[in-house]
């Protein structure tokens, strides 16, 4: 087994630097070559353009598409009586006369099952949900815990860690201690855990704060002699809110899976709990993310560990918990579980939601820069890209080096192209007229790339068409014209994607090139609006040793 601890600083030997240095330099070759290559020859220039546009507008079609397939899906599972589904998983058989009520997904799942030998039951299963949290508001955290109060599962086989920093103080802490004497009866059990701050060899964040809760979940297993086999560890961040389905569908899938200790289970993450509340920039880029994990559903072979997920505690004690060493715990986590188990892991893409929030902070300035702190926290993932290619390429290991590349070079350029795709899509067809105003290729480049524009339209139609069916009721104290707004608001996408995507990607790139690593999870201020419209926030991350 590879070691899966990201090297400190001071091991971060020639090869780790460049690949550390690789994605930022593609970048920006990538940014400036209709620059320079319009300088060499204005024709290369012309053609790099043309051939970026259509194969971005090729990718754009089949996202849409994929967008429709997977909302689609979401509607049918979310559809699903997920109980007699279960039920039928206890009993390792389907009712005669039931098969035809059943989706055909399901009847195959049963008779593969009797083919994997898949151990678990239903009923063997308790789920343990850990709550992150620094110093939210009760009005943030009361609602995540009633959610998972809500579901359809039995709560009497549900475990709730609220794991809370230390750091945030004594209000946090009391807070905290409050709710877990208020709602503990609802559950198996109920217990807060708190992360010591300035602990040797950790970086200030969440996967610091849930490992130390995760340690705490594992001595409270052992002194109720529960097998962690047989549990089911959730994360959630405090805003996080599962559907009453998810806990059923975790289990499902657990339970169908050929190897559900060497998987983990990847609900749809939609940033919808506030959508109406947050600005409207803030709203484009929450709907689109929306979309983007609508998308994933369909695309199994590129699902990753983000925000909310689910995993053996069995598993998770094998690995250490989650890695102390770096700010984005939920994507690195794919890449730890990938080294952990020989390659031999992956991620099952589960259609039902967990509803998150917009970025909404105390003041629209604030609220702008919230919004680029997380994208850039999220963008920080491609720090990976240098502990992929270092401990698959220069440490032992028996990964597929096929199946290993593959993920390497899908990691490389996914984050590349989330720096470099809406700046050159909207902005490089308009280089080459500027430095050679003569030529008759460089003048046509705008009008090309202008008509392939108008026809992704159509592409961009039928994401705003899911964006808007994926929407919640408009809250009862806004007017209809707020409904318009959420139509008219993707005129800002370009901007959007340029300022706060692209812009968020250049800044953790540049970063690692220059070794200026982030060292702090930079909590996301939330706030909430009530009914009256009146707004409570807390500070997101207090100062305190």
């Amino acid at each position: 087994m590879t070691d899966i601890d990201i090297p400190l600083e001071k091991d971060r030997h020639a090869h780790y630097r460049f690949f550390e240095i690789l994605p930022g330099a593609l970048s920006w070759i990538l940014l400036l070559a209709p620059i320079y290559l319009s300088f060499i020859n204005i024709t290369v220039a012309v053609i790099f353009i043309l051939i970026y546009l259509l194969v971005y507008f090729v990718r754009s079609v089949g996202f849409s598409v994929d967008g429709l397939k997977g909302y689609r899906s979401m509607k049918q599972h979310m559809r699903e009586d997920w109980l007699a589904l279960i039920d039928d998983v206890e009993k390792r058989s389907i009712a005669s006369e039931d098969i035809a009520k059943r989706p055909k997904w399901h009847v195959r799942n049963m008779e593969l099952l009797k083919e994997y030998n898949n151990p678990f039951h239903p009923s063997d299963l308790i789920h343990a949900v850990i709550i992150a949290t620094v110093n939210e508001s009760r009005e943030v955290l009361e609602p995540t815990i009633r959610s998972i109060i809500d579901g359809q599962q039995d709560n009497k086989k549900v475990i709730l860690v609220l794991a809370y920093e230390g750091r945030a103080g004594e209000t946090a802490e009391k807070r905290v201690l409050q709710l877990i004497s208020d709602y503990k009866d609802n559950f198996l059990d109920a217990f807060a855990v708190k992360h010591p701050p300035k602990v040797p060899g950790e970086i200030i964040g969440k996967g610091a704060n849930i490992s130390c809760a995760g340690r705490k979940l594992q001595d409270y297993l052992e002194d109720k002699q529960i097998d962690p086999k047989n549990v089911i560890v959730t994360t959630l961040d405090s805003d996080n809110r599962p559907d009453k389905r998810y806990f059923l569908a975790v289990s499902y899938a657990f339970c169908v899976s050929p190897d559900p200790l060497k998987a983990s289970f990847q609900p749809l993450p939609m940033f919808t709990n506030n959508i109406w509340d947050a600005p409207t920039m803030m709203r484009v880029i929450a709907t689109g993310n929306t979309l983007f994990y609508i998308v994933g559903t369909t695309r199994p072979h590129r699902v990753r560990n983000f925000s909310a997920h689910a995993q053996s505690m069995r598993s998770l004690i094998d690995m250490n918990f989650w890695s102390v060493r770096t700010i984005v715990e939920d994507g690195h986590h794919f890449w730890r579980s990938y080294f952990h188990f020989d390659g031999d892991y992956r991620v099952y893409a589960i259609s039902i939601p967990v509803y998150q929030d917009a970025v909404l902070a105390d003041g629209y300035i604030k609220t702008i820069r919230a919004q680029f702190v997380q994208l850039r926290r999220w963008t920080y993932g491609v720090s990976d890209v240098a502990f992929v290619a270092d401990k698959g390429f220069f440490h032992k290991n028996s990964i597929s080096k096929t199946d290993l590349l593959s993920k390497f070079l899908n990691l490389l350029e996914g984050h590349v192209t989330w720096a470099t795709g809406t700046i050159l899509i909207f902005g490089a067809a308009f280089i080459p007229p500027l430095i050679s105003p003569q030529s008759f290729a460089a003048n046509e480049i705008p009008l090309l790339v202008s008509r392939i524009q108008m026809i992704g339209l159509i592409g961009l139609l039928a994401s705003v068409y899911v964006c808007l069916v994926t929407l919640p009721p408009r809250p009862s104290r806004y007017r209809s014209h707020r409904s318009i707004l959420m139509v008219l608001q993707w005129v800002l996408a370009p901007f959007t994607g340029v300022v706060f995507g692209s812009l968020a990607a250049f800044n953790s790139q540049t970063r690692l090139m220059f070794k200026r690593y982030l060292n702090k999870f930079d909590v996301t201020e939330k706030a909430v609006i009530n009914e009256d419209k009146s707004r409570i926030s807390t500070e997101a991350d207090p100062k305190h040793a």
